[in-house]
């Protein structure tokens, strides 16, 4: 039979540590980072599968192997009581899809034609409708937006765009704690008690 591939579960948010001590180890580990763009971060490579690592492993001569705390391993997915395995062609393929997802720019947000956006550029900020989806990351969207009072159609960068589902920027402020020249709301400011 020889070499399979199998799917193990992994502490979360762990996968690079894993795969590093599992790889050091002599492990065959396969864990795809994508490109995965955020407005608020820049570009960051994300696991594709978070929390699971692909192994290739000869269960038939070599047994189960054992694995220590480093690995951050917690078990194999399972289906009943069987370890299932991936077929080498389903891991090709799955390892050519990879390369294509990043050399088409990764996971990025993509804003759908006539979707309700938000335009947040420096100290502006406008609500918009998308009339033309982004090509790429470092494309401009073309965006229906009122300005002065009438409606304006115009392009702006990808980064620009925020999802209405966010919130105004408001309402991610932190709450006041002053009323001006010291003087505290209820519930903030010194707790030391008033002398007498």
């Amino acid at each position: 039979m020889g070499h399979r591939w199998y799917v193990v579960r992994i502490n979360p948010r762990s996968e690079l540590q894993a795969e590093a001590e599992l790889s050091r180890d002599g492990y065959e580990i396969f864990s795809p980072h994508i490109k995965a763009l955020n407005p608020r971060q820049g570009q960051l490579y994300l696991p594709l599968f978070p929390g699971y690592l692909f192994l290739r492993w000869d269960m038939e001569s070599a047994g189960w192997p054992t694995f220590r705390p480093g690995h951050r391993v917690t078990g194999w997915v399972r289906f009943e009581n069987e370890v299932p395995y991936l077929a080498d062609e389903v891991v090709a393929e799955l390892v050519e899809k990879w390369d294509e997802i990043n050399r088409d720019g990764g996971l990025w947000r993509r804003f759908k034609c006539g979707e309700k956006v938000r335009v947040v550029s420096g100290a502006i900020e406008n609500l918009a409708e998308v009339m033309e989806e982004p090509k790429s990351p470092q494309g401009r969207v073309r965006v229906l937006m009122e300005f002065m009072g009438r409606l304006v159609s115009t392009r702006v960068p990808w980064e620009d765009l925020r999802s209405i589902e966010e919130g105004p920027l408001e309402e991610r402020r932190a709450p006041r704690r002053t009323r001006g020249k010291g003087r505290w709301i209820n519930g903030f400011g010194s707790r030391v008690p008033a002398t007498v």
